[in-house]
């Protein structure tokens, strides 16, 4: 991590020649601008730099779409003012000459862009520091690599890919240990970049790993987190291999993101302080930490959109698959979509519906919006689910974009923590995607109906 001071040491010796300036678009994208770093200290530090606000109402394909209120062609598609976070700005050891620091979002007239994903998670945590608490928040994040170039699998419409290892290779070190230029290479950039990485691991699919870093508070876990998932694509680029996040990619296990969380006391008094542990309740959980899983276990469908954003996202949630199914909670159970484990400050809850897709802004917030109105109403806690939540016959998350649209179009809760625009926002882009898949013939339809229909 570099200091203001230092980034401008290192501009005057010639050392940094480029500072990227970049927030989070819808989709957790790393999106911003390469700016020239004499520029960046004389003006930009100070001033911030403009981009189009098209870039939060965009598609994946950066299509413009109707439906946003804050940008349209009938708008005319003005500005939005990046203005920079100096605490996130940091080298880039993979982009020699490079430094970069995340940006918030606001409109010209100094008016904040609310349905920015940092704006949104922001929000969540003031109302937690207005009750004297912080989050700390750690992301598991899964991918698989590729020995295709991203160029190639593009070209190949992302068909007859060779995964980087042949078999299951969980926890394994052999079969591991051929992708280990590339991994290394991620671990030591991330490292670089002012992140702290605890390690790797092989996971069931074929060539799939999980880097794991470890937890922070929330909204430094969720900067590192788009900056790690942009980084580690860049590095298996230049390695000529190619990685995917998607939630599922093929017929086997997908991509998880499971997200853990934890409060703790940030007041004068209670700075820091171990809120969901207490050493005379049985599970040494503490009524504050009861109210919160049971706020999960009360908005988890409804909040679904956020944790499951794409279509692709529910293809994942199979029976069978360590992915979840049943809206259920459990100690250290992982056929429980929400799992609680540890003690003291370790004591925490991991929601393991979010697949490695995630827009993981959007996550944080909804478990704190979630959380908090389980806390707020008092909710009581039902019994952990022992045994097999697949087969539990416990309710079930929802099984599409649209069912969880719907949910989430619906939610109370959802409106009153992050306000009527937001919500309508993200409900649009739900909309958009739902439009477009509709309208897409699939492979899957060709080779089904081409001949035998």
């Amino acid at each position: 991590m570099l200091t203001q001071a230092e980034l401008e040491r290192l501009v005057a010796a010639g050392e940094i020649d480029t500072v990227i300036v970049a927030f989070p678009d819808m989709q957790g994208r790393l999106t911003g601008k390469r700016v020239s770093a004499r520029l960046f200290v004389e003006e930009v530090a100070a001033h911030g730099a403009e981009c189009c606000n098209y870039l939060l109402a965009v598609d994946v394909d950066m299509n413009t779409v109707e439906g946003y209120a804050m940008s349209s062609w009938e708008t005319g598609y003005g500005d939005m003012v990046m203005t920079p976070d100096f605490d996130t700005l940091r080298l880039l050891p993979w982009l020699p000459g490079s430094a970069l620091l995340m940006a918030d979002l606001s409109f010209t007239d100094g008016k904040p862009v609310a349905p920015a994903p940092r704006s949104i998670l922001a929000a969540q945590l003031k109302r937690l520091a207005d009750r004297g608490l912080s989050a700390y928040v750690g992301t598991e994040l899964e991918f698989m690599v590729f020995d295709d170039t991203f160029r190639d699998a593009w070209k190949a419409g992302y068909r007859g890919l060779t995964p980087a290892s042949d078999y299951n290779i969980d926890y394994a070190m052999l079969a591991s240990t051929r992708m280990e230029p590339l991994l290394r290479d991620i671990r030591l950039g991330m490292d670089g970049a002012g992140m702290y990485c605890e390690g790797v691991k092989g996971e069931c699919n074929l060539g799939q790993q999980e880097i794991a870093f470890r937890y922070d508070e929330a909204l430094v876990t969720c900067d590192n987190h788009t900056i790690y998932k942009n980084g580690a694509k860049e590095i298996a680029d230049q390695h000529g291999k190619s990685l995917t996040f998607m939630a599922k990619f093929d017929e086997r296990e997908g991509n998880s993101c499971h997200i853990h969380i934890s409060l703790r006391g940030a007041g004068a008094d209670n700075d820091g302080e171990a809120v969901f542990a207490d050493d005379n309740d049985p599970l040494g959980m503490s009524a504050m930490f009861r109210s919160f899983v049971a706020g999960q276990l009360a908005t988890l469908r409804e909040m679904s959109l956020w944790y499951a954003p794409n279509i692709n996202s529910y293809k994942r949630f199979a029976d069978g698959s360590f992915a979840p199914t049943a809206v259920a909670w459990g100690l250290d159970n992982r056929t429980c979509a929400l799992r609680v484990v540890g003690h003291g400050q370790g004591m925490r809850m991991e929601n393991r519906a979010p697949g490695g897709d995630v827009n993981q802004y959007l996550a944080v917030a909804a478990l704190i919006a979630g959380g908090l109105h389980g806390i707020d109403n008092e909710l009581e806690l039902p019994d952990a689910l022992a045994g097999n939540a697949y087969t539990s016959g416990a309710d079930r998350l929802p099984t599409t974009l649209a069912e969880a649209a719907d949910l989430f179009e619906a939610s109370q809760v959802a409106r009153d923590a992050f306000g009527d625009e937001v919500v309508e926002h993200y409900l649009n882009n739900a909309r958009v995607e739902l439009k477009a898949f509709n309208a897409a013939v699939t492979d899957w339809e060709r080779v089904r109906g081409f001949e035998r229909l």
